[in-house]
C-alpha cells in the first residue's frame, strides 16, 4: 500500500511540475541573435519610443538605466538588446507584426547579440574557444552574458515558453564571417542546437535571415550576401530577408534608424507571408 501511495505522489508531482504554467497562443514569441546589426546601432529618434504594449521584450540583461531586470517583460521601447544599444530590426519587426495580426495577439522579442562577432559565438559546444582569442571590447560585451549568449538566449527563451509560443528566429549576422563558405553550416549548428534544447519543430519555427549592407549602399561586406543567399539550401525552412535600398551609415557597414525600421518591416512582411501560407 505504501509503495502505491508513494507512486501516486510522484505521478502527481509530475503531472503538476510540468504543468505549472498555460502558455498563452496568442503572445508569439520571435528570437533574435546576430552581431551589431542585431543589436541595433542607429541613434533612437523620438518616433523610435512610441510602441504600443503589444509590442513586448523579455530583457536579457540587467538594465539599471532603463529600470529593467533580466528575464521580466517590458514594452519594448528600445534599445531591445544590451542597455546602451541602438534602434535594431528587431524594433520595426515586432511593430509591423503587430499593425497586422489581430488585436488580441501579442509579440515578444528576446534580442541576444553582441557586436563584432563571428557565428562561432553561438556555437554552444565550441563557442570558449572563440572567445579565448577574441579581443578584449568583445569579452567584455560577451561578459554581460556571464560568458555565454547562447546559453543566456536559452536561458531567456525558456522563461518565455511559460508565457508564449516560440514562433520564429531572426538573424543579423555575417560581416564577421565575410567570406567564410562554411557560414550556412556553422548557422545550421546554432538553429539545430536551439530547436532540440527549447524543443521546438523545424517545420514550425523558420529562420528568417537578413543581409548585410547590401552594395547598392556600397557595404563593405556586401559579397557575404552571396554567401546569405545560399542558406536555404542548407536550412530548408529558412529565408533571406534583402537589405536591398535600406539606407547605411557612414561606415558602410550599420543601418542608419530608416534602414533599421525599414529592414524590420521586411523581416515582418516575410513572416506573415510564412504564417499565412502555412496558416499558423
Amino acid at each position: 500500500m505504501k509503495k502505491k501511495l508513494n507512486l501516486l505522489f510522484a505521478f502527481t508531482l509530475l503531472f503538476f511540475g510540468t504543468n505549472t504554467f498555460a502558455q498563452n497562443p496568442k503572445f508569439h514569441i520571435y528570437l533574435c541573435l546576430g552581431q551589431s546589426n542585431m543589436e541595433g546601432y542607429a541613434k533612437i529618434e523620438p518616433q523610435d519610443t512610441i510602441v504600443n504594449k503589444r509590442f513586448q521584450v523579455l530583457e536579457a540583461v540587467d538594465c539599471d538605466n532603463l529600470n529593467r531586470k533580466k528575464g521580466q517583460w517590458y514594452t519594448a521601447v528600445p534599445p531591445l538588446s544590451r542597455c546602451t544599444t541602438g534602434l535594431s530590426p528587431a524594433d520595426y519587426f515586432g511593430r509591423e507584426m503587430i499593425a497586422n495580426l489581430p488585436q488580441d495577439v501579442k509579440v515578444g522579442v528576446i534580442n541576444v547579440a553582441v557586436g563584432g562577432c563571428k557565428i562561432e559565438l553561438f556555437d554552444k559546444d565550441n563557442y570558449e574557444a572563440y572567445v579565448s582569442t577574441a579581443p578584449q571590447w568583445l569579452k567584455s560585451m560577451v561578459s554581460q552574458y556571464d560568458g555565454n549568449p547562447y546559453a543566456r538566449l536559452v536561458e531567456m527563451a525558456k522563461i518565455a515558453q511559460k508565457d508564449g509560443v516560440i514562433k520564429g528566429i531572426l538573424l543579423h549576422q555575417g560581416e564577421s564571417n565575410t567570406g567564410d563558405t562554411l557560414w550556412t553550416k556553422k548557422v545550421k549548428v546554432v538553429y539545430d542546437n536551439l530547436l532540440k534544447d527549447l524543443n521546438l519543430k523545424a517545420e514550425s519555427t523558420p529562420l528568417l535571415a537578413g543581409e548585410v549592407v547590401h552594395a547598392d549602399q556600397n557595404g563593405v561586406c556586401a559579397g557575404m550576401n552571396k554567401i546569405i543567399a545560399t542558406l536555404p539550401q542548407t536550412i530548408p525552412n529558412s529565408y533571406v530577408i534583402s537589405s536591398s535600398g535600406c539606407q547605411d551609415g557612414a561606415d558602410n557597414l550599420h543601418f542608419t534608424a530608416e534602414g533599421y525600421r525599414v529592414l524590420g518591416k521586411r523581416y515582418a512582411a516575410k513572416m506573415l507571408e510564412i504564417m499565412k501560407k502555412n496558416k499558423i
